[in-house]
């Protein structure tokens, strides 16, 4: 997966950057803390941020599991896994945008977007 901020993202760094880096500073305590290895760690957080139907979290969660190891089937199971909990139409919504970021990784990567 590419390397990708979003733009509101990067005018947030540079509007705040003494906020960045302190929600910087708490993301990696959260993670140095983790029990977990770092691919299982992006699945638990985009199962979270598919239940608060929150886009460009499931958006850069999805592109840093697969940055970890995760795969496709897997990202999309866990988006699948949300029908019973957070309801069918989060679950598809999420389904949405894991596929649009697939096809545009794919795009960039002359058609290969599956591990």
């Amino acid at each position: 997966m590419t390397d990708y901020l979003p733009s509101i993202y990067v005018k947030f760094l540079e509007r705040f950057p003494e906020v960045a880096e302190a929600q910087g500073t708490l993301a990696r305590s959260v993670r140095e803390r983790s029990p977990f290895d770092p691919r299982t760690d992006r699945l638990i957080k985009l199962a979270m941020a598919i239940g608060a139907e929150a886009e460009g979290a499931v958006r850069s969660n999805m592109r840093k599991a697969i940055e970890h190891g995760a795969t496709i089937d897997e990202v999309r199971s866990v988006a699948l896994a949300a029908i019973t909990t957070c309801g069918f139409p989060t679950a598809i919504a999420a389904l949405g945008w894991i596929e649009e970021v697939a096809e545009a990784e794919a795009a960039l990567n002359g058609g290969r977007a599956e591990r």
